[in-house]
Parts: C-alpha cells; sequence; structure tokens
C-alpha cells in the first residue's frame, strides 16, 4: 500500500488475532471524554484520507518494523501550497540518504557518493499518503470497520480495519488522525491476521513551519553532485506489446514507463507498469531475458509485506512481480501476462 513506515508498538498477540485485526478494544486505552466519530464506508474513509496530505504542513519522525524484525527509520517534512506537493524524506537507518518529491518528480540524494539520481513516478506510495487512483471499485473488495480510538505520537486516531473479501489482497488496520485526516499509523495484515507489517510515526508535528519554496530549493541545490537522469519515457503495456490475457480481479492500470536502468547512452531499459485496486499495488517489471542473469527457475521472495517472484514468462523477457499483496496475486499476474496479438 505504501512505501516505508514507523515504530512497533507491539505486534498483535495470538489471542488477540482470535478476537480479529482489532487487537482487543483499541478505545480501552483512550480516554473516555473522547466521542465517538461517526461509522464511514470504505470509500468515505479513503476520500477523507486522500485529501489528508494537503491540509497541513507537517515534520515527524517514521519508523518501518517488518515481522522478520527489519527495521528502518527516516524524518519527513511535508508541505503543500494547493499546486504542489513537496516532501523531504531523510534516512535515519543504513545507508544515508535523502529523497525529495515535487509532484511527480523524485531527487535521491546519495551523500557519500556525492550522486543524486532523477526520477519521475507516481505520487502513490510514500507513507503516509492513500494512493489516487481512478476506475477502482475498492469497496467491492474491502469492508472497513471502525475499532475505536487510540494515541499515536501524542495525538487521537481512529482506528479503521480495512478487511478483505478476497484472497488476492492483504488487510490493512489504520490509524487516522481525527482532526485532519492523516495515516498517522499502518499495519499491513496477512490473510490469517498476522501482522506483516507495521509504520507509524513516533513524533508529528501538525504545526511545523514548512513551506514549499524552502523544499524546493534545497531539492534544486545539486553543486558538488553528479546528476544521473536515466530516460523515462511514458507508455502503455499494449504499446510495448504486452497484456493481460484477463484482468486480475480489483486491480486496474495505473501508469506504464520504460526506464533506462543508467544515465549511459545505450543503456538497457526496463518496462515497468503499475497496476493497484486503490489501496494494495503490484508493479510488473520486463527486461531482456539474460541467461548469464537470470536462473533458469522461478525466484520468490519477500520481506515483510512485500512480495516478489521473477520468472520468465517468454522465451527472451524475463518478468520481476513486485507488490505489498499475497505471493499468490504475484502468480496469477505473471500466469495472465503474454504477449499482444
Amino acid at each position: 500500500m505504501w512505501c516505508g513506515v514507523v515504530v512497533v508498538w507491539g505486534l498483535v498477540a495470538s489471542a488477540a488475532l482470535a478476537a480479529g485485526p482489532g487487537g482487543g478494544n483499541p478505545a480501552a486505552s483512550s480516554s473516555e471524554a473522547i466521542s465517538v466519530p461517526a461509522e464511514r464506508d470504505v470509500a468515505q474513509w479513503i476520500e477523507r484520507m486522500h485529501s489528508a496530505p494537503c491540509r497541513k504542513s507537517y515534520a515527524g519522525v517514521f519508523v518501518v518494523m517488518s515481522a522478520n524484525g527489519a527495521m528502518s527509520s527516516s524524518r519527513i517534512w511535508h508541505a503543500c501550497d494547493g499546486l504542489q506537493q513537496m516532501e523531504r524524506v531523510e534516512s535515519l537507518s543504513g545507508t544515508p540518504r535523502t529523497v525529495f518529491r515535487r509532484n511527480d518528480e523524485v531527487r535521491t540524494f546519495l551523500p557519500q557518493a556525492r550522486v543524486v539520481r532523477t526520477d519521475r513516478r507516481d505520487a502513490a506510495g510514500l507513507f503516509p499518503r492513500v494512493p489516487v487512483v481512478s476506475g477502482t471499485s475498492t469497496a467491492q473488495f474491502y469492508t472497513s470497520q471502525l475499532m475505536g480510538q487510540e494515541r499515536v505520537a501524542g495525538l487521537v486516531s481512529d482506528v479503521v480495519w480495512f478487511k478483505p473479501l478476497d484472497a488476492l489482497r492483504f488487510g490493512y488496520r489504520l490509524w487516522v488522525e481525527r482532526d485532519t485526516g492523516l495515516v498517522v499509523k499502518l499495519q499491513t495484515l496477512a490473510l490469517d491476521g498476522r501482522v506483516l507489517e507495521q509504520a507509524a510515526f513516533s513524533e508529528l508535528d501538525l504545526n511545523a513551519s514548512v513551506r514549499v519554496e524552502q523544499l524546493s530549493r534545497s531539492m534544486d541545490s545539486t553543486t558538488g553532485y553528479k546528476v544521473v537522469a536515466p530516460a523515462v519515457v511514458k507508455t502503455t503495456a499494449q504499446a510495448e506489446g504486452w497484456v493481460l490475457r484477463l484482468p486480475v480481479a480489483g486491480f486496474v492500470p495505473v501508469s506504464c514507463h520504460r526506464r533506462a536502468v543508467s544515465g549511459a547512452d545505450d543503456a538497457q531499459s526496463v518496462l515497468q507498469c503499475l497496476y493497484s485496486d486503490g489501496l494494495a499495488s503490484v508493479s510488473l517489471f520486463l527486461e531482456s531475458f539474460d541467461p548469464q542473469r537470470h536462473p533458469a527457475q522461478s525466484q520468490v521472495s519477500g520481506m515483510g509485506a512485500t512480495q516478489l517472484l521473477a520468472q520468465r514468462v517468454s522465451p527472451d523477457t524475463w518478468v520481476t512481480a513486485v507488490g505489498e499483496v499475497p505471493l499468490q496475486t504475484l502468480r496469477l499476474f505473471a500466469g495472465l501476462l503474454e504477449r499482444a496479438r
């Protein structure tokens, strides 16, 4: 659903899972004086979360933790002036890097290598943003249930469970800040209720003095860095000679780009096509099959909520399917992919 998340406040115990992804009564830790919010359906919750990032500028620290123990943390600054959304995300763990996003323009600063990588990407996918995807019918594939209220990073939040109605997608438990609708905590749930990944703000200032022009100047300050800008061409799967024989229930095409793997003039390219059901997303990366790099057998791996399937789909093509969905969903995408006739 989103790439990146925050601190673990405790994975759900098996006894709590038996009671459903609510993990008991989330409202139990909240003050009894807090009023009970009105129930909303899936579409109303998503609409509320869509508009949240432009309601206020904010700054905070968020942590992502997977069930296997992998953890990362980042500091984020976000501003919106109605026309532009700007973000700065600075890693606090792992390799130092700072990612700026101005609408769909992305620049990644790697200070140790003194390199800036530029790209254009759809804005869906960066926590805490909920992707805007047209043509989906999310309510056909998820139901919503208000579980109560809890405080996250000192802010009162509604706890909402998005329960999937089939086995092609994971469930989500979200903590939505009451006043702004901003997602401040997110858990991705396996089909059996296990928490696969958790992201949340450990610190969040909804009154931060963050301005678009300030972030934009920092993003454009590349002096002393080598700027690498691989070519990106917008296209469609069909224009590139590929189709899904049948649609995967609930998923619609969002975008498709052919990207050079490096900035060299003769660099090979990879076709990336993104599909989404309005919450979950799947990316298909297609490239020329190379027996020196690609194994004879299909490859499967996963970390937290993100699953990966890589295999040969034609004598000359290798596909890598990646998404925060069950592995069977990736297998379905790969199995339905074929050359356009």
